[in-house]
C-alpha cells in the first residue's frame, strides 16, 4: 500500500512563494498531477492555492469533476488525443501547444467554438548551453506558424511554456530570457501573453548529508567486478569515475525549492545588468512552474510485506516482497534511499537473514526492487514489513504496472482525523 499525508505540501509551496515574494514578482504554482495519481493530492494542491498541470484525458476529467476551475488548469500532455483536446477546448482550459500539427488540430476542433482557444506556446529553448529537446518549437517557428492568418485567427496566446530536462537553475534562467523575448515579439503582433511557465524539474533532496551520497559512489567505484556486497551483480548504476550520471536522480542536492528559485531570479543573463526577477517585473509577466516531486517531498511512503527469505542458487540471500519493481521506481536506474524494516509483532517463522537483496513478484530473473544490498542486523522474515520512505513524488505511480494481473497498491490518505482509501481506488 501507499500511505499519504499531505501536510508537507503546504510547507513546500510556501518555500517557493517566499522566494518569489522577495523579488516582488507575480508567481503561481501548478501541481504536476502526473507525479501522484491520488485525488487527495489534487484537493491539497487546490487548498494551498495552486493550479494543476494535467497530462492526460483522465487527469483532466478528474480535475474538472473535482471542481478545479478551468483557469487553474494547464494541459501539457506530450501527445494529445482528439478527445482530450475537445474536452480542453469545451472547458476553456489553457493548452500548452507543442507543434504545428497540434495547433492545426486545435483550430479544426474549435471551428464551432464561440470563444478563441487559449494556448501557451511550448518553446524549445535554443540557448547553446542547453541540449536539444523534443519538446516544443523554437521561437522563429512559432512566429512563422502564427503569421498564417488561418492558424493565428482562432487562438489567444496566453503565455509561453517550456520544458527542460535536468535541474539546472541557470538553464531555467536562459529559458525565461528566451520566453520573454518571444513574448515581446508576440505583443508586437497583437497577442497579449501574460505568463512564462518554466515547467517542472524543481529540485529536492532525499538525503540529509552530502557525505552519504558521495561515500556511496566512492565505495561502489572501489568494488572489484563481481563483488555483490553493495549492488546486484556489482551493478555500477551508471557511475563513471566515482560519480553518478544522468541515469540516476541526484538524491542529494544542495539547492532545493526556495534557494534554487532565488538563484534563477537573481541571475543576470549575458553581459546585461538586469536580473530575471527585474525583467519579469518590468514586463508585467507572471512566472509559473509545475513541480511534482518537490511539492510532494515528505508526503508519502510505500509499504510492502515480506513474503519469503531464500538463497539464490549460488548462495546469495534474497528477501521477497509482495510488490513489483515498478511500484517504487521512476525513470531513474534505482531508488537510492534506504528502506526501513518494520518487524511484525509475531513473525511467522524465525528470523535468520541478516543481509540480502529485495526481490519482487514478477517472474523475471532481474526482478529487483532495489539494486542495492541491505543489512538487517536484527534479522528479517516473512510477515515483516519494508517501508520505502518519501515515495509520493513519481516513485509510487509513474511507471507502476499490473502485469501478471497482480493488483496495484492501495492508496491510503490521512484526512486529518483518520486513514481512508483514496477516491482514486474507489471509483
Amino acid at each position: 500500500m501507499n500511505l499519504h499525508e499531505f501536510t508537507a505540501l503546504g510547507r513546500n509551496v510556501q518555500e517557493l512563494r517566499t522566494a518569489a515574494a522577495e523579488h516582488h514578482i507575480d508567481f503561481q504554482i501548478y501541481f504536476a498531477r502526473k507525479a501522484n495519481k491520488t485525488m487527495a493530492a489534487i484537493d491539497h494542491a487546490i487548498r494551498e492555492g495552486c493550479g494543476v498541470d494535467v497530462a492526460s484525458l483522465n487527469e483532466l476529467h478528474q480535475c474538472l469533476d473535482r471542481g478545479v476551475p478551468a483557469d487553474r488548469i494547464i494541459l501539457t500532455a506530450a501527445v494529445k488525443s482528439t478527445e482530450l483536446l475537445q474536452l480542453a477546448i469545451a472547458s476553456q482550459v489553457t493548452i500548452s501547444v507543442d507543434n504545428r500539427d497540434e495547433l492545426r488540430n486545435i483550430i479544426d476542433l474549435a471551428v464551432d467554438s464561440i470563444d478563441d482557444v487559449t494556448v501557451a506556446l511550448r518553446l524549445a529553448v535554443s540557448h547553446p548551453a542547453i541540449p536539444a529537446t523534443r519538446f516544443g518549437l523554437i521561437a522563429s517557428q512559432w512566429l512563422e506558424a502564427l503569421s498564417d492568418v488561418e492558424m493565428g485567427a482562432r487562438v489567444r496566446v496566453a503565455g509561453v511554456h517550456f520544458h527542460l530536462n535536468g535541474y539546472d537553475a541557470v538553464a531555467r534562467a536562459h529559458g525565461i530570457t528566451e520566453a520573454l523575448g518571444l513574448i515581446q515579439d508576440l505583443r508586437d503582433k497583437g497577442q497579449e501573453p501574460t505568463f512564462v511557465d518554466m515547467g517542472g524539474g524543481i529540485p529536492m533532496s532525499y538525503l540529509s548529508h552530502e557525505s552519504q551520497w558521495e561515500d556511496f559512489w566512492s565505495s561502489l567505484e572501489q568494488l572489484p567486478v563481481g563483488d555483490e556486497t553493495l549492488t546486484w551483480k556489482s551493478d555500477r548504476l551508471g557511475s563513471s569515475g566515482g560519480s553518478p550520471t544522468a541515469s540516476v536522480y541526484p538524491y542529494h542536492q544542495g539547492l532545493v525549492r526556495g534557494e534554487w528559485l532565488r538563484q534563477i531570479l537573481d541571475f543576470v543573463p549575458g553581459s546585461g545588468t538586469t536580473s530575471i526577477g527585474s525583467s519579469l517585473r518590468s514586463a508585467q509577466i507572471q512566472l509559473r512552474c509545475e513541480p511534482g516531486r518537490s511539492l510532494l517531498d515528505g508526503c508519502g511512503m510505500t509499504l510492502a510485506e515480506v513474503a519469503f527469505t531464500k538463497d539464490r542458487s549460488d548462495g546469495v540471500p534474497l528477501i521477497g516482497l509482495h510488490m513489483n519493481r515498478t511500484q517504487c521506481r521512476s525513470t531513474s536506474a534505482d531508488f537510492l534511499v534506504d528502506p526501513v524494516l518494520v518487524h511484525a509483532e509475531h513473525p511467522r517463522w524465525e528470523r535468520n537473514y541478516g543481509s540480502g537483496f529485495l526481490v519482487g513478484a514478477y517472474c523475471i530473473e532481474e526482478e529487483l526492487l532495489l539494486r542495492r544490498r541491505f543489512e538487517f542486523p536484527a534479522g528479517v522474515g516473512a510477515g515483516d514489513f519494508v517501508a520505502f520512505p518519501n515515495t509520493a513524488g513519481y516513485l509510487m505511480h509513474i511507471v507502476e504496472s499490473a502485469s501478471h494481473q497482480l493488483p496495484l497498491a492501495t492508496n491510503i490518505q490521512w484526512d486529518g482525523e483518520a486513514w481512508n482509501v483514496d477516491d482514486i481506488d474507489t471509483r
